[in-house]
C-alpha cells in the first residue's frame, strides 16, 4: 500500500470536492481542472502535504490565489474529511494550502508495515510491462572493469525496482562470443600457447592483441590440460579449441565474481545463438525488404543517416563477415520479436551514446518501435580515490583495477552502497578510504548502524523482560510526538520512493532514502525514551515503531543488495 500517494489522492478528491462546491454556490467561477498538484514540504511548519491549487487556478478563475484557497477551506465536506487521512486544512502564504495528517494514518502505515513484512514496499502499476534489463554484458576477453562493476549495480537496481512497482522483468547477459574481439582473442591465445611451451621468440604477438596477463594465464592452464599436442594440429583447429577453453572459463569467471558481487541474471544469452540460427541474416534480409540498405564497395550498409545520424553504418563488410552492429540489431529485434518483451532496457556506458539513435532507428525500420520502447540508460565513469589520490592500481595486483580486486579490497555491502549513490548520468567518486571506515561518515555504514541499533535495543528489552507486543492490541495513538510522527512519515515514504526510482530508473534515490530513514530514527531516539517511557502503552508503541523502522531499512536496502545486519 502506497500511503504517500493514497494522501495526495485524498488530497485532490478534497479540493476537486470543495471546488465543485463552491462553484454550486456562486464563490468561485466554474472552470474544468484535471489534476491537482500535491507536494511534501521540507519544513514540518507548512504541514505534511501542501496544494498549490489556488496559485494554479488563479488566472483562469481571475481571483487572487488565497482567496481561492479560503472559499475552497470553506466548502470542504466536514464528512469527506473525516473519513480521509486529514483534519481541516489551512491557508498559508499567497494562497497555499496546507494538510495535516491525523492519527488514523500513522496507525494504518504502522500496521500496514507488519502484515505486509518483506513485501512491504511492493506496489501495482496501472499498466505492468514484460521488461527485459540488459546489464554488464562485458566482453567475455578479459576482467570486469570498473564500468562492469558501477553498470552491474545500477542495472540490478533499476531491474528491482521495476519489479517491486510491479512489472514482469528479465534480467539478462549478453556473451559477445562472435566477431573480431573472439577472433583476436583465440589469436592472442594461440600465440600465448605457442611460446609457453617454445619460447617468447617462437610465436610473434599479434600487434593488436591482449597483452594483459590473464591471456598468458589461459595459455598456461591450456597446455596444463591438454600438453603440447595441439601444435600439431591446424591452425583452425588450435584457435578453436583455445577459443572454446578460454571462453569458458572467462565465463565461468563472470559468473563467479557477479555472484560474490549479488548479480545473477535469468538469461545468459549467447551472441553465436543469432548467428548460428541464421536470425541475423534473415534480419539483413528484412532490412533489405524495407529499403533502408544499399550495398557499396562490396558492403551492405545500412542508411543511418535516415535516422538524423551524421553517417551511414557497414552492416555486412566487403568480405562477407557480419558487423557487430548487425548483430545488434539482431539480437534486439529478437527481444521485442521473438520474446514479446514490452520494453527493453539496457545499461550502457556513456561512450555508447553514438550507437543509441542508428539502434533505434534500425529497429524503427523493421517496424519495432525502437524509438519508444527501447530505452538506453547511459552511465558516466568512476574515478577511484584513495586519501584523496585517484587509484588507478590495485595494491594486490599492482595492475588496473577489476571487479575480483575491488571486491578483496572492501565489501560487498559498501560496493554496491556506494555504485549506487549516484544518478547515472553524473560522474562517480569512489572513495575507497570511506568504504572500508566504521563511522558515521560512511554512508552505508551509518543506515546498517541505525538497523544493527534497532535490533540491539530489542535485545537489550528482551533481557530485562520486555517482551515485543502485539501489533493487533498496541495503542499506537500515543505515536505522537515530533519525532514519532516524523519516523512514521520517513518510513511510509517507502512504497513511493520505489515507484519514483522505477518511472526515472534511478535507484539512487533509495541511497538517499535510507540515510534519511536512519536520519528519522536516531532522531526520534535521541528524543523518545523507550525502555523509561511514560507508561506500558507508549513504550510498547515505540517498540513496534523501532521494528517497523528496522523492516523498512532491511527492505531498502535488500533493493540495493545490501545486508541489514543485527549486530555491528
Amino acid at each position: 500500500m502506497n500511503y504517500m500517494q493514497e494522501a495526495a489522492k485524498q488530497i485532490e478528491e478534497i479540493i476537486l470536492s470543495a471546488y465543485t462546491k463552491a462553484v454550486e454556490c456562486g464563490a468561485l467561477p466554474s472552470a474544468s481542472f484535471k489534476s491537482v498538484t500535491v507536494e511534501t514540504p521540507k519544513d514540518q511548519a507548512n504541514g505534511d502535504f501542501s496544494s498549490t491549487f489556488a496559485m494554479q487556478a488563479a488566472k483562469m478563475l481571475k481571483m487572487p490565489p488565497r482567496k481561492i484557497a479560503e472559499e475552497l477551506i470553506k466548502h470542504m465536506d466536514k464528512t469527506v474529511l473525516d473519513g480521509s487521512f486529514f483534519s481541516l486544512p489551512e491557508v498559508a502564504g499567497a494562497g497555499f494550502i496546507n494538510f495535516r495528517l491525523n492519527g488514523s494514518w500513522d496507525e494504518k502505515v504502522i500496521r500496514t508495515i507488519f502484515s505486509e513484512g518483506n513485501n512491504y514496499g511492493y506496489t501495482k502499476t496501472d499498466k505492468p510491462e514484460r521488461i527485459m534489463v540488459e546489464f554488464v554484458s562485458a566482453n567475455p576477453t578479459g576482467p570486469m572493469h570498473m564500468g562492469n562493476a558501477r553498470g552491474g549495480v545500477l542495472g540490478d537496481c533499476i531491474a528491482e525496482v521495476l519489479k517491486r512497482a510491479g512489472n514482469e522483468v528479465t534480467r539478462e547477459f549478453l556473451v559477445n562470443d562472435a566477431g573480431n574481439q573472439v577472433s583476436l582473442f583465440a589469436r592472442s591465445l594461440e600465440a600465448r600457447y605457442i611460446q609457453y611451451i617454445k619460447g617468447e621468440d617462437a610465436c610473434e604477438f599479434p600487434d593488436e592483441g591482449y597483452h594483459g596477463d590473464d591471456i598468458k594465464e589461459l595459455a598456461a592452464a591450456f597446455y596444463e590440460k591438454v600438453s603440447d599436442t595441439y601444435l600439431q594440429k591446424t591452425e583452425e583447429e588450435r584457435r578453436s579449441a583455445l577459443t572454446e577453453f578460454g571462453l569458458k572459463n572467462n565465463i565461468n569467471r563472470m559468473k563467479e565474481d557477479l555472484g560474490r558481487y549479488r548479480i545473477s541474471y535469468d538469461r545468459w544469452f549467447f551472441e553465436t545463438e543469432l548467428h548460428d540460427s541464421g536470425y541475423v541474416k534473415e534480419t539483413m534480409e528484412l532490412l533489405k525488404k524495407r529499403g533502408v540498405t544499399y550495398e557499396k564497395d562490396g558492403a551492405l550498409w545500412l542508411r543511418s543517416t535516415d535516422f538524423g545520424c551524421e553517417k551511414d553504418d557497414v552492416l555486412i563488410r566487403d568480405n562477407g563477415i557480419y558487423t557487430y552492429f548487425a548483430a545488434d540489431i539482431a539480437y534486439h529485434r529478437n527481444k521485442f520479436e521473438e520474446r514479446k518483451f514490452d520494453r527493453v532496457i539496457n545499461v550502457w556506458g556513456a561512450d555508447h551514446h553514438g550507437h543509441v539513435k542508428r539502434l533505434k532507428g534500425a529497429l524503427d525500420a523493421l517496424g519495432l518501435n525502437g524509438t519508444e520502447r527501447l530505452e538506453i540508460v547511459l552511465m558516466q565513469l568512476v574515478r577511484l580515490m584513495r586519501d584523496g589520490e585517484i587509484v588507478r592500481m590495485s595494491k594486490r595486483t599492482g595492475k588496473a583495477i577489476s571487479l575480483t580486486d575491488l571486491l578483496d579490497e572492501i565489501p560487498v555491502d559498501a560496493a554496491r552502497f556506494f555504485f549506487n549513490s549516484r544518478a547515472s548520468d553524473t560522474h562517480l567518486e569512489f572513495d575507497l578510504s570511506l568504504a572500508v571506515r566504521e563511522d558515521s561518515d560512511n554512508p552505508v555504514y551509518y543506515v546498517q548502524y541505525a538497523h544493527a541499533r534497532i535490533m540491539s535495543i530489542l535485545r537489550n528489552l528482551e533481557s530485562d523482560g520486555i517482551h515485543v507486543p502485539e501489533v493487533k492490541s498496541a495503542d499506537l495513538s500515543k505515536l505522537s510526538s515530533l519525532e514519532e510522527r516524523l519516523l512514521i512519515k520517513a518510513i511510509a515514504a517507502l512504497p513511493e520512493e520505489i515507484r519514483l526510482a522505477a518511472q526515472y530508473r534511478e535507484p539512487s534515490r533509495l541511497n538517499r532514502y535510507a540515510s534519511e530513514v536512519a536520519t528519522a530514527f536516531h532522531r526520534f531516539y535521541t528524543a523518545c525514551r523507550i525502555k523509561d517511557a511514560e507508561g506500558d502503552e507508549v513504550r510498547n508503541s515505540r517498540i513496534l515503531l523501532c521494528l517497523a523502522t528496522a523492516k523498512v531499512i532491511e527492505n531498502t536496502l535488500s533493493i540495493i543488495g545490501v545486508t541489514a545486519p543485527e549486530r555491528m
